[in-house]
């Protein structure tokens, strides 16, 4: 276990993050994952870091405060928190997520407070959120488990074999199996994922239209000049990283007005400490105008509504039902495994996928027909028979996928 940590850590300084000699660490982690976070630490300091900056959290306190808070802390950011997360951005320091919670950590919440907070938050931290979108700097989300969240994923195991359970599901989820050769594995993922990356831009389709047996029948109007990005990005200063591991996903952006029909969620989506189920969305001219959910309604209702692009949809991604974390058969209640288990499309901001698009400003982003928002949430909608077809600008009908999975010739 030791082994594997210590590939772990190595495997998200040295090959996620691409950390620097002289670049500065930043590690956001739940206070339950510090000895992780500290073998992290050890890996970036041995690679030749600066230095490693820490900022811990707790499911315990934060759900406290939004239970008991004086409600106008809701409203606002405090002046330290803004220069932390900016400055970092602007100095171009790495930034490594670890994210582990309690999926209902916040049920019962007043969900007004959470979207407030969201709102001061993305307005304190705009300069962040635009450097980290445009590839101002390296980052990179994974996680580890922590009892509460493993118990949720396997609730008939006791709490230590819900922890080896998850633990040996991450490990196959980001390809560390003990043999010392988990960069070896992800290069070769990569070299995959940007073959089938090349296709598609490629084929510079102008729509993308997907239907299955849930009730998805949704078209997906792309900008001219759209392109794919997959796994692996540059920063502006040429710094190559991995956003997430694990990572399945081929991904763009949708033309903002151009998106109609209704699509279902296959999969449960952890959001804000709540668990939606069950759930749709009826879209019409880009617009989300309906929103239906057996579970957690109140919760989806309020994130579409955190400003105005939240109702719109900000990325569509393609991830082959058969990939490593869809076939373990293991539902995570964690966003970062459960959309590389499947195509998935997010509500919210849009990434830069435009060629040239990293050098753009947001206004040149939305007259190019991207959406902007200050959330970006990715939700499930791959199926077994999920079929795409995708249409070329001279008519020609391609299938994309297939019965769930990348159609012959990608």
């Amino acid at each position: 276990m030791e082994e594997k940590l210590q590939e772990y850590a190595r495997l998200l300084v040295r090959v996620g993050l691409n950390i620097q000699q002289g670049q500065t660490l930043v590690i956001s982690s739940p206070v339950e994952c510090a000895y992780f976070a500290r073998l992290c630490a050890a890996e970036a300091y041995a690679a030749g870091c600066k230095e490693v900056v820490m900022n811990w959290h707790d499911d315990a306190l934060g759900r406290m405060k939004y239970l008991y808070a004086d409600g106008a802390v809701f409203d606002d950011v405090p002046l330290w928190r803004r220069h932390f997360f900016n400055d970092y951005a602007q100095e171009g320091a790495a930034y490594l997520a670890i994210s582990a919670s309690d999926p209902e950590n916040l049920k019962g919440v007043d969900g007004s407070r959470i979207v407030r907070a969201q709102q001061a938050s993305g307005k304190a931290l705009k300069e962040f959120d635009r450097l980290q979108m445009c590839g101002g700097f390296p980052w990179c989300i994974a996680s580890i488990p922590i009892p509460s969240w493993a118990k949720t994923v396997f609730p008939g195991d006791g709490e230590e074999r819900a922890m080896e359970r998850l633990w040996d599901a991450i490990f196959r989820a980001v390809r560390i199996s003990g043999d010392g050769k988990a960069v070896e594995k992800w290069q070769a993922h990569l070299k995959t994922l940007h073959a089938r990356m090349e296709k598609l831009n490629a084929l510079k389709f102008k729509s993308l239209h997907y239907t299955n047996a849930l009730g998805t029948d949704l078209t997906v109007e792309l900008p001219e000049g759209h392109i794919w990005e997959a796994g692996n990005d540059v920063t502006l200063s040429g710094q190559e990283y991995i956003a997430n591991i694990p990572t399945e996903e081929l991904f763009t952006s949708p033309l903002k007005t151009g998106v109609n029909g209704v699509v279902y969620a296959s999969l449960p989506l952890v959001h804000d400490g709540n668990i939606i189920d069950g759930f749709h969305f009826v879209v019409k001219d880009g617009k989300i105008v309906e929103a239906r959910a057996r579970q957690g309604e109140e919760t989806l209702k309020a994130a579409i509504s955190v400003d105005e692009g939240a109702g719109y949809f900000g990325e569509v991604a393609l991830v082959p039902y058969d990939s490593p974390i869809s076939n373990q058969k293991i539902l995570f209640y964690n966003t970062l495994f459960d959309e590389n288990a499947a195509c998935h499309i997010a509500f919210g901001e849009a990434y830069p996928c435009l060629e040239g698009g990293q050098q753009m400003t947001k206004d040149e982003l939305k007259a190019r027909g991207l959406n902007d928002s200050i959330t970006h949430v990715d939700f499930m909608v791959g199926t077994p028979d999920l079929r795409i077809v995708g249409t070329t600008h001279d008519g020609r009908e391609i299938p994309v996928f297939e019965n769930g999975n990348f159609a012959q010739g990608f």
